[in-house]
């Protein structure tokens, strides 16, 4: 027990939360991509058989992996530091520590995670056929901030989520670590992240419509996208396409994020379990 207890308490140094969250990343993205884009497809103007139906589920695939590694990355780093910087704070207070620091991950990893997005959601939506195509024709139409379109959309979806996701995945990680009178084990907490994802996800879906609409809208020289602005895409699909279309993609979007949340939070735990067991990548 002793062992056991020692191993729980042990914080990963900046390397191993890199290593950590990088596999973690490019684990879930890879195995769960097929329901990324079917859900993209179906949140898009066009529809679902417009922009794809089931042909090419896999587009846009090199570009998520070239983000998700370093995406994840960046946001484990920034929240174990901030989650052990604010760990003598009351039990009580532990939530909101929970929800700051992973906001301030979200918004770390979104400048590396959203222009990649962009790139694969075009990709996804075929709007471009390959990823050199989809960076040249971005880069031509609105240059580097075309990169960013909808960057603060993406935070704004990915704070509330976190906000609900991350409190919900330590509260149950430490009530049932509480029940069974030991640590929790890394596919323990790997449904505990499944159960808060899933949650986080359908509550969260209407604003991962509006940032879907603004990602995959283009502008040319002197014209205006055809989607801008969180309130205002908002109140326009709901106008134009009724309350509903702002839910379009629920049911693979929390599955999507169900099954994700067992893989990503997963993994997470489980490299870095054994990051910290064996003493690799420690600062010695």
């Amino acid at each position: 027990m002793t062992r056991d207890t020692n191993r729980e308490i042990k914080t990963p140094n900046m390397t191993q939360c890199l290593v950590a969250g990088g596999f973690a990343g490019m684990a879930v993205d890879t195995a769960l991509y097929p329901l990324d884009t079917i859900k993209t497809r179906l949140q898009a103007r066009g529809g679902f058989i417009a922009s794809g139906g089931f042909r090419g589920i896999y587009s846009g695939l090199s570009s998520a992996i070239i983000g998700s590694a370093p995406g994840a990355s960046m946001f484990f780093l920034t929240y174990e530091q901030i989650k052990t910087s604010l760990s003598d704070l009351p039990s009580q207070q532990q939530p909101f520590v929970h929800m700051f620091a992973a906001s301030a991950g979200e918004v770390a990893a979104c400048l590396v995670r959203v222009p990649t997005e962009v790139v694969k959601q075009r990709l996804q939506t075929r709007h471009h056929n390959t990823l050199s195509a989809a960076v040249r024709g971005t880069y031509a139409a609105e240059g580097l901030l075309g990169f960013y379109r909808g960057y603060l959309t993406q935070v704004v979806r990915e704070i509330p989520f976190t906000c609900i996701q991350f409190p919900i995945y330590e509260y149950l990680k430490l009530a049932y670590a509480r029940r069974v009178g030991r640590p929790i084990r890394s596919y323990e907490a790997a449904v505990c992240g499944s159960v808060a994802g899933g949650v986080a996800a359908a509550v969260t879906t209407p604003l991962d419509v509006v940032k879907t609409r603004v990602m995959l809208s283009t502008k040319g020289v002197g014209q205006t996208p055809e989607y801008s602005g969180i309130v205002s895409t908002l109140s326009r699909i709901a106008r134009e396409e009724g309350p509903r279309a702002l839910f379009s993609g629920i049911v693979p979007r929390t599955v999507w994020i169900s099954i994700g949340g067992f893989v990503f939070l997963g993994s997470y735990e489980k490299v870095k379990s054994v990051l910290l067991e064996t003493g690799l990548l420690s600062n010695r």
